[in-house]
């Protein structure tokens, strides 16, 4: 891939002036005009060091309204990053709608120091790169435009520029960061040693939704034009792209949701066995075997530095808050979070759907609970209307990647679809309505939802059929009797971090 760049492109001082004065005029322009469409934009740079990186940015985002982009440079992650899923990190990162995210080195820089610095295989670096490829694919798809960049300079250019760099005077207050970021990025050093890597990295990622730009770099003027005009140009189609007027949709031949052709019934849910029970005395006794398992589990689980994801689904009423205090009833409040959610507000909206959940991951052997998740996506999204169908059938696929990245960092995830059936939720929404202190517990919209029943049965059907995977199973859980479930829960709980731990 890079051996066929041709490093001897330049340009004169006076050309420079004159094309940049031009552009970054337009630049200017389409950053209003992808700001007005809502047209997230995330630009990435990298490139060999002393390649002119901090020089070609710079240069570039003085173009800019420095209002409607944010800059991260990314060296060394904290201590907190460290201890959840690679790329969980960048994803707290990806800009709002309209506004442009710029990375000073990104996940790419990282993935290679991470990999390389612990010494990992090069199975292990080539599924680093896959979940780097789920990411920007699931950005792609959501109409984030992704810009690639990897400033080439020759080995000869690389060899007098670092020479030069160690003559620099650095200033003191910028000592300890210099010497950080030296060390960190000790790979693009070894210009040899490393260019077959190089190579290989921006060849399995070079995607069509987020290609690679590779800017000739030993003349620093051509490298910023040439930046420049491949913004512009990305951001022009992509402006084209928002504006054209979508042509009429047709009906797919044997599309099943066509009206008149009856489905067939392949229900998961309606085969499940709700008459299951458990007597007081039996779930008393069990309720105190499985919690104490779980107490002693938990130190493991933080000993062992395994985080744990616990997601709670299933209908309105079916018991998710009690099984929900019972897991967590005896365990240690510093190492577990439950996190309840609802509606996504204005700038959660302004966002990918999966971005609000990123910082509940939990970090190395700790415990997250979501009552409710990124499931609305397929449930609540799909049968409201508050997403395309293109989006939530897109999102099946989005979702198991994003549990995949999860489970390859460590992370243990257990699903649970509370199940029960019409009359037990309409007993269950009679009690709440009569009794004071549970009152508030329902709403008009659980009423209105109830209506929809079938239409969430087949949405619930179809989720479970396609988001239960060999890394993060669902677990259907007979609620109708709260005894049963409450222990369900707790027994598939303790038996699948038993197993888990002792790998």
């Amino acid at each position: 891939m890079l051996e066929k760049i041709d490093l001897s492109k330049t340009i004169t001082n006076g050309e420079y002036r004159k094309s940049e004065k031009v552009l970054k005029a337009k630049l200017g322009e389409l950053q209003r005009k992808a700001w007005d469409l809502k047209i997230p934009v995330i630009l990435v740079f990298e490139g060999w060091h002393v390649s002119g990186l901090a020089e070609d940015i710079n240069r570039f985002i003085l173009s800019l309204d420095p209002r409607g982009y944010s800059f991260h440079t990314m060296t060394k992650p904290c201590y907190e990053e460290l201890l959840k899923p690679f790329i969980v990190r960048f994803w707290s990162r990806i800009p709002v709608r309209g506004k442009i995210a710029i990375f000073d080195r990104s996940w790419y820089s990282r993935s290679v120091i991470e990999c390389l610095g612990k010494e990992k295989s090069e199975e292990e670096m080539g599924k680093c790169l896959e979940k780097i490829n789920y990411f920007e694919r699931q950005l792609a798809d959501d109409e984030y435009l992704i810009i690639k960049f990897f400033l080439h300079i020759s080995e000869k250019e690389h060899k007098e520029r670092f020479k030069d760099s160690k003559k620099d005077y650095i200033p003191l207050i910028f000592d300890e960061y210099e010497k950080e970021a030296r060390q960190d990025l000790d790979f693009v050093h070894n210009y040899n040693e490393y260019l077959p890597f190089v190579e290989k990295v921006l060849e399995k990622t070079d995607m069509p939704y987020a290609p690679w730009t590779i800017v000739e770099a030993d003349n620093r003027s051509f490298a910023t034009l040439k930046i420049m005009m491949t913004v512009i140009r990305a951001l022009e189609t992509s402006i084209e792209r928002a504006t054209r007027i979508p042509a009429e949709q047709t009906l797919k031949y044997l599309d099943m949701e066509i009206r008149g052709i009856p489905q067939l019934n392949n229900s998961i849910l309606e085969k499940i066995d709700l008459s299951r029970k458990l007597d007081a005395d039996e779930y008393k006794e069990s309720k105190k075997l499985y919690q104490q398992k779980l107490t002693a589990l938990q130190y493991e689980l933080f000993k062992k530095k395994r985080p744990l994801v616990v997601v709670f689904e299933g209908w309105d009423a079916a018991g998710k808050g009690g099984d929900i205090y019972r897991l967590v009833e005896n365990l240690n409040p510093r190492l577990y979070r439950v996190v309840p959610v609802g509606s996504p507000n204005d700038i959660e909206k302004a966002h990918h759907y999966l971005w609000r959940f990123c910082e509940a991951i939990p970090k190395a052997g700790n415990i997250t609970i979501f009552d409710r998740s990124w499931y609305g996506r397929v449930l609540v999204e799909r049968v409201e209307g508050f997403c395309s169908e293109e989006e939530w059938k897109r999102a099946y696929r989005e979702i198991n990647e994003f549990e995949e990245i999860l489970t390859h960092a460590g992370a243990i995830v257990l699903k649970f679809w509370l199940h029960i059936d019409k009359e037990t939720q309409l007993e269950r929404f009679n009690s709440r309505q009569l009794d004071p202190e549970k009152k508030w517990k329902i709403t008009t919209e659980d009423w209105r939802n109830r209506g929809r029943w079938e239409d969430y049965r087949i949405a619930a059907d179809e989720m479970l059929q396609k988001t239960s995977t060999t890394n993060a199973r669902w677990t259907v859980v007979e609620s109708n009797d709260k005894r049963y479930s409450r222990i369900k829960v707790l027994k598939t709980v303790a038996e699948a971090l038993e197993k888990e731990l002792k790998k």
